[in-house]
C-alpha cells in the first residue's frame, strides 16, 4: 500500500513539474524581450543588429528575377547613458526588397507598407519611439531595446547565400557608426557612439525633442481628451519661400482602429462609415449612430473646404480654414501660408482612457501642380499654446503635441509638370520645351518619337497647342533648311509652359520677356513664378506687368520672385477660340518685360548664357529646361525676319484650310 502511494506521489510530482515547465516559457515570452547578442556587452553606445532568420522560394519561377520570401529581425539596444529619443535606424537593403510588414516600427519617410525598399530605408519607432537607459530601468530590455520583425520579398539571393543589407546604422543626429561587422553568415552588427564634436541645444533633462524646421510642417495638437475620444487641431504650415500647395490632399494611417466622427474646417474625400459598421468599431460602440460618422477608412484622405464654408457654423468657423486647398509661400502672403482644421477622433480598446493618445502615422500631402513633399514620422514635442478663446491676455496649453516635418523632394524618374522654352533677339527660332518634358503617353511610337530632340519652331508656334503645330513647324523647317525626323518628336505634354526671351542687350543694361502659358483646364489664382539667374540677379531693376522681388535663398542672391499685380494675379484656363470649328484652342497667358542694369554685373555675357535662367519654378514646381541655348548663327536682318514669319504664317493657314 505504501509503495503504491509513493508511485502516486511521484507521478503527481512529475505531472506538476512538466506543467510548470510548459507554462514558464509562455509566461516569460509575454513580458521579457529576447536577450541581445553577446556582442552587445562590449558596446557603450547604441547597439544595432540585423539578423536573417528564414526564407523560402516564391512563385512565379523566374531565373532572371526570382522572388524569395525573407524574414529578419532588426534590433536597436540603447547601452548609452542618455535616453535615445525618437530612434531611427537605416537598413541598406540592396536586393530589390519589397517589405510587407514591420513590427514596432514605421518607415520614416511616411510610406505605408507594403513598399519597395530596395534602395534602403529608415525605420522609426512606433509605438515605442524612445529607448530609455539601463541605468534608469535597471536593465529592463522592454524599455531599452526594440526588436523589429521584418517580413518581405527579395529577389535573386537563393540559399545557401544570405540576403543581408549593404549596411545598417543609427539615423539619429549626433552619432558615429563604423562599418558593421558580420557575426557568422546571417547577422551584421554595429555599435554607434556619440559624436563628441556634435553640438545640440537639447539637454538630458528635456522631456521633449525641439521642434524641427522643414519646407512644410504639420502640427497635430490634442486640445480636448475624453475616455473614448479626443479633439485634434491640425495645422499645416508652409515655410519654403518657393513652396506651395493647391487643392491639397492630406492622408495618414490610423494604427489603432481609430475613426473620424466629425470635422470642422476640412472634410474627408470619401464619407463612408461602412468599415466601422462591419468592423470591431461597430461591435464596441453599439449605441453610436454611425450614420453621423464621417470616415472609418484606415487611411483617410482629407481635403480643404471652399471659401463659402468659412463662416458655416457647422463645418467652418475655424481661423485659417476653408481656402479651397491653397497654401501660399510666406514670401507671397504670410497670412495665407497655413491651413487649419479640427477633427473628433474616436478610439478603440485598450486605449479607452484620457491619457492614451496615439497620433496617426505615415503622413502624406500633395497638391495639383506643386512640388512633391516627403513627410517624416510624428515626433512628440512640447505642448503648443494658443491664445485664450475668451480674449483674456493669456495662453491655453494643449494636452499633447506632435510635429510632422515634410520636405520637398523629387522622386526618382518623376516628371515635372511645367517646362521652359528659350528665345532671343538674335535668333529667329525658338528652342522649344524638351520632348516629353512632362511625360509621354503610352503607345506613342507610331505617332511620334519620344527620344527625338525637339525641333526649332517660329515664335508664333508658341501660341497654339502642340497638336496644332505640325504644319507650321514643318513649314519653318523647310524655310530654314532644318532636318525634321519622321515621325515628328512628341510634344512636351505640360500643363504650363514658360517662354524666356532675351529682349535686348546694350552697354549699360539688358532686358528679358517672360510669358506664361496655361494649357490646362484649371485656372491659377494667386499664381507665382521664380527664376534663378546665377550671375544676373544682382542687376535686377524692375518688372512692368508683374510684381517682382529679388530673393536671397540659402545665402545666395540669385532668385527673382514674381507674381501678378492686383487684377492680374489670375491665369485663366485654356479656352475655345472665337471659331472653335476652325481655330485651335487659346491658352491662358500672362506676360511682362524685365529690365536689368549692368552696373552691378559689369562682366556679364548675356548672349553667351548669363541672360538665361538656370532654374525656373511655377507655383513651387521646378520646370524642365531646354538642353541648348539660342545661338547667334540664326541672326537675320529685320526685313528677312518679317518676310520669313509672314511666309510661315501663310503656309500654316493654307494647310489648316
Amino acid at each position: 500500500m505504501a509503495l503504491n502511494q509513493s508511485y502516486d506521489l511521484f507521478f503527481i510530482f512529475i505531472f506538476n513539474l512538466s506543467l510548470l515547465f510548459t507554462l514558464l516559457p509562455f509566461s516569460f515570452s509575454q513580458t521579457v524581450a529576447d536577450a541581445p547578442s553577446p556582442a552587445a556587452d562590449t558596446c557603450n553606445g547604441v547597439f544595432l543588429s540585423y539578423a536573417y532568420t528564414s526564407g523560402t522560394k516564391l512563385k512565379p519561377t523566374d531565373p532572371k528575377h526570382q522572388p524569395y520570401r525573407f524574414e529578419s529581425v532588426l534590433t536597436v539596444l540603447n547601452n548609452g547613458d542618455e535616453k535615445l529619443k525618437s530612434w531611427r535606424a537605416f537598413v541598406g537593403f540592396k536586393n530589390d526588397e519589397y517589405l510587407v510588414s514591420a513590427s514596432n516600427a514605421v518607415l520614416a519617410d511616411g510610406t505605408s507598407l507594403p513598399a519597395n525598399v530596395g534602395n534602403g530605408t529608415v525605420f522609426a519607432g512606433y509605438p515605442m519611439t524612445d529607448l530609455k537607459t539601463a541605468i534608469e530601468t535597471a536593465g529592463d530590455l522592454n524599455q531599452i531595446q526594440v526588436q523589429v520583425k521584418l517580413l518581405g520579398t527579395q529577389f535573386g539571393v537563393a540559399a545557401p547565400s544570405v540576403p543581408l543589407p549593404e549596411t545598417i546604422h543609427l539615423a539619429n543626429d549626433g552619432f558615429l557608426c563604423p562599418k558593421p561587422s558580420l557575426q557568422g553568415k546571417s547577422e551584421m552588427q554595429v555599435c554607434c557612439t556619440k559624436d563628441p564634436k556634435f553640438k545640440t541645444n537639447v539637454t538630458v533633462e528635456d522631456e521633449f525633442l525641439p521642434r524641427q524646421s522643414g519646407d512644410l510642417t504639420i502640427m497635430y495638437d490634442v486640445t480636448r481628451t475624453y475616455d473614448s475620444n479626443y479633439w485634434a487641431h491640425v495645422t499645416i504650415s508652409n515655410h519654403n519661400p518657393l513652396g506651395r500647395l493647391d487643392n491639397w490632399k492630406l492622408s495618414f494611417d490610423w494604427m489603432r482602429d481609430e475613426f473620424i466622427y466629425t470635422m470642422k474646417g476640412a472634410y474627408p474625400y470619401v464619407v463612408d462609415s461602412s468599415d466601422c459598421i462591419f468592423g470591431p468599431q461597430g461591435q464596441h460602440y453599439r449605441d453610436l449612430d454611425f450614420g453621423n460618422v464621417l470616415n472609418c477608412e484606415r487611411r483617410p484622405t482629407i481635403i480643404d473646404l471652399p471659401l463659402t464654408k468659412a463662416n458655416d457654423t457647422t463645418m467652418g468657423m475655424i481661423p485659417k480654414c476653408c481656402r479651397n486647398g491653397t497654401i501660399l509661400p510666406p514670401t507671397m502672403d504670410p497670412s495665407k501660408s497655413s491651413s487649419v482644421f479640427q477633427m473628433q477622433v474616436f478610439k478603440m480598446p485598450p486605449d479607452l482612457n484620457r491619457s492614451e493618445l496615439s497620433p496617426p502615422q505615415n503622413w502624406k500631402i500633395n497638391g495639383t501642380l506643386n512640388p512633391n513633399y516627403k513627410c517624416g514620422p510624428p515626433v512628440r514635442v512640447s505642448p503648443s499654446q494658443f491664445p485664450d478663446p475668451s480674449g483674456l491676455p493669456s495662453n491655453t496649453t494643449v494636452v499633447a503635441s506632435w510635429q510632422v516635418v515634410c520636405n520637398i523632394t523629387r522622386p526618382k524618374n518623376a516628371n515635372p509638370k511645367c517646362c521652359v522654352s528659350f528665345s532671343a533677339y538674335f535668333n529667329e527660332s525658338v528652342v522649344p520645351c524638351p520632348t516629353c518634358a512632362c511625360g509621354c503617353p503610352r503607345n506613342s511610337a507610331n505617332t511620334c518619337r519620344a527620344n527625338a530632340t525637339a525641333v526649332l519652331v517660329p515664335p508664333e508656334a508658341l501660341l497654339v497647342p502642340f497638336e496644332n503645330r505640325t504644319a507650321i513647324t514643318r513649314a519653318w523647317a523647310d524655310l530654314k533648311h532644318f532636318t525634321v525626323p519622321n515621325p515628328m518628336p512628341c510634344g512636351d505634354n505640360c500643363g504650363v509652359s514658360i517662354n524666356w526671351h532675351l529682349y535686348s542687350d546694350f552697354s549699360r543694361g539688358w532686358s528679358a520677356r517672360i510669358t506664361i502659358f496655361n494649357w490646362d483646364e484649371t485656372a491659377f489664382p494667386d499664381w507665382f513664378a521664380a527664376v534663378q539667374l546665377n550671375k544676373a540677379t544682382p542687376g535686377f531693376q524692375k518688372m512692368y506687368s508683374f510684381n517682382g522681388t529679388a530673393l536671397e535663398l540659402n545665402g545666395v542672391n540669385n532668385t527673382i520672385f514674381m507674381q501678378g499685380l492686383p487684377g492680374l494675379n489670375y491665369i485663366v484656363a485654356e479656352t475655345d477660340a472665337a471659331n472653335p470649328q476652325k481655330d485651335p484652342r487659346v491658352p491662358g497667358k500672362q506676360q511682362t518685360v524685365i529690365s536689368f542694369t549692368k552696373k552691378t554685373t559689369p562682366s556679364i555675357n548675356i548672349a553667351a548664357g548669363d541672360g538665361f535662367p538656370s532654374k525656373v519654378f511655377f507655383n513651387g514646381e521646378e520646370c524642365a529646361l531646354p538642353s541648348m541655348l539660342p545661338t547667334n548663327s540664326g541672326n537675320r536682318k529685320g526685313s528677312t525676319t518679317a518676310i520669313s514669319i509672314l511666309i510661315a504664317v501663310l503656309v500654316f493657314m493654307l494647310v489648316q484650310q
